[in-house]
């Protein structure tokens, strides 16, 4: 069960998980300009799923998996954080932050994303606190949803999972 500040929260629908092929999404960029998954064509692509970028949690975890993602710079990595804060909010938080080449998007207007992938949370219309590791196939290769909302996700597994990624996804 998963929960908000110990409370029960309900998700809009089921759960991705590894082997699943990720699905499409539109959703909004800083600029309000529509972005779907399908224009990203990386090799891999991390997908940082957060509530909003204006709370530590979030923060912290959206600051660490760019920074030490792109340490693998063997890869053709990218990491897309999402979130239901409007591109206003999300533009305020790269301003303040300041990491080179962070892309940030939005799901406040289509909740596309939310829907596809299980983390739009029914009662507070936020996204669930997951991540997403997809390959050239966009096969997911990794996932971890947060059993509870504002806690922190396992960053040394994510970590080492990333480290132990080949170049080339075969």
């Amino acid at each position: 069960m998963r929960t908000y500040k110990g409370r029960p929260i309900t998700l809009a629908a089921k759960e991705l998980k590894v082997s699943d092929i990720a699905p499409n999404f539109k959703a909004v960029n800083k600029d309000l300009e529509d972005v779907s998954l399908s224009d990203f064509k990386n090799n891999y692509i991390v997908i940082n799923v957060v509530p909003s970028l204006d709370t530590p949690v979030c923060d912290l975890q959206t600051k660490t998996l760019h920074e030490e993602v792109i340490k693998r710079d063997d890869l053709d990595i990218k990491v897309i954080t999402i979130s239901n804060d409007l591109p206003y909010a999300q533009e305020r938080w790269c301003e303040a932050v300041e990491l080179e080449g962070i892309t940030v998007l939005s799901d406040y207007l289509y909740n596309e994303f939310g829907l596809k992938y299980g983390t739009l949370i029914n009662e507070l219309k936020l996204l669930a606190r997951s991540v997403f590791v997809l390959n050239n196939k966009r096969e997911i290769i990794y996932d971890e949803y947060a059993q509870e909302i504002n806690q922190h996700l396992d960053y040394d597994k994510l970590l080492d999972f990333i480290n132990k990624m080949p170049s080339k996804w075969y």
